[in-house]
């Protein structure tokens, strides 16, 4: 769904306006926010006009070089991260600050702007310009990230606990921990792309110096994320080893019990190979109790290997 929302000071409160003729109408010193949420092309075109900006296309938006990810001049700054979405994709949102104006260029709607939007309007007084704006945005999304990982930290321990339940290995649960390891690899992903933007903005010479504090305490929030991440995948890894190690016992097993009954069989076989012989001096086939003889035989044999198994307690 295409959406633009343009937030903008008026008579001490913060208003919004969904079209750019606005733009005419106010002073430029009263706007905060311009959210451009899959709009046309016509519409960045004519703000890029206005506001003397460059808006960077989803080729560029999504480049990986960390030169392209954060971009800062005399008077403006360009930042693009990754958002991650509820099934574990990455969205590129692009960031662009000049004059106390954000400007946010998207593609999908995100939980992490419509939560920023409200709370502007719960405090209002707090947002001044477009930087309290982006620290906002980013302050939400860290916090998303870490229900996010929370809530993926007990799908990892509910595997665990199936897998205790479980009688014998099942195949599912090796597909179900490759699938929460690409979820952890991605959290980690988006985790690293936040901690690489608030690191240049702390460094930038743009950001208010009353923000700052709030970035130092972002970084550190960050570095407790990574701890749960790289938590996430030593379980992760412990969970791959334990049921590997399941597989093994129960493969040897099987192979225990195809051993045991081909040592018991083996002397009954060889005692049917023996009397199987064609040779003309036997004195057991002229023999009246010959047969049961040899089946006695075979069935002494096969219970003495039995017994020596048990005893030995490998059965």
């Amino acid at each position: 769904m295409s959406e633009l929302r343009l937030f903008y000071h008026e008579d001490n409160k913060i208003k919004i306006a969904k079209s750019l003729d606005i733009l005419t109408k106010i002073d430029l010193n009263n706007i905060i926010w311009i959210d451009l949420n899959n709009v046309a092309l016509d519409v960045e075109t004519r703000l890029e006009q206005f506001l003397k900006i460059y808006i960077q296309e989803d080729e560029e938006i999504e480049e990986i070089e960390i030169s392209s990810r954060y971009i800062e001049t005399d008077d403006s700054l360009v930042a693009n991260s990754m958002f991650l979405l509820e099934n574990f994709t990455l969205e590129p949102v692009s960031f662009i600050l000049k004059n106390g104006i954000l400007v946010s260029v998207r593609d999908v709607n995100l939980r992490s702007f419509n939560e920023t939007v409200k709370k502007i309007f719960a405090n209002t007084k707090a947002f001044p310009d477009g930087f309290h704006v982006l620290v906002a945005l980013l302050e939400t999304r860290i916090e998303y990230d870490a229900d996010v990982i929370e809530d993926t930290t007990d799908m990892i321990t509910n595997l665990s606990k199936s897998m205790d339940a479980a009688a014998e290995p099942d195949e599912d649960v090796l597909i179900r921990i490759k699938d929460l390891q690409e979820k952890v690899m991605v959290l980690r992903q988006t985790i690293i792309d936040k901690q690489r933007i608030i690191s240049n903005m702390l460094k930038s010479r743009l950001f208010p110096r009353e923000l700052l504090p709030h970035l130092t305490m972002m970084i550190k929030d960050i570095n407790s994320l990574f701890e749960y991440t790289r938590f996430g995948f030593e379980r992760l890894d412990y969970l791959q080893d334990t049921f590997l190690g399941m597989v093994n016992i129960q493969q040897n097993k099987i192979i225990k019990i195809f051993t045991v009954v081909s040592v018991i069989f083996l002397p009954p076989t060889l005692i049917a190979s023996i009397y199987g012989m064609n040779f003309k001096v036997m004195p057991e086939l002229n023999w009246t109790f010959g047969y049961p003889f040899a089946l006695a035989l075979m069935v002494i044999f096969a219970w003495a290997v039995l017994w020596v198994f048990k005893r030995k307690k490998w059965l």
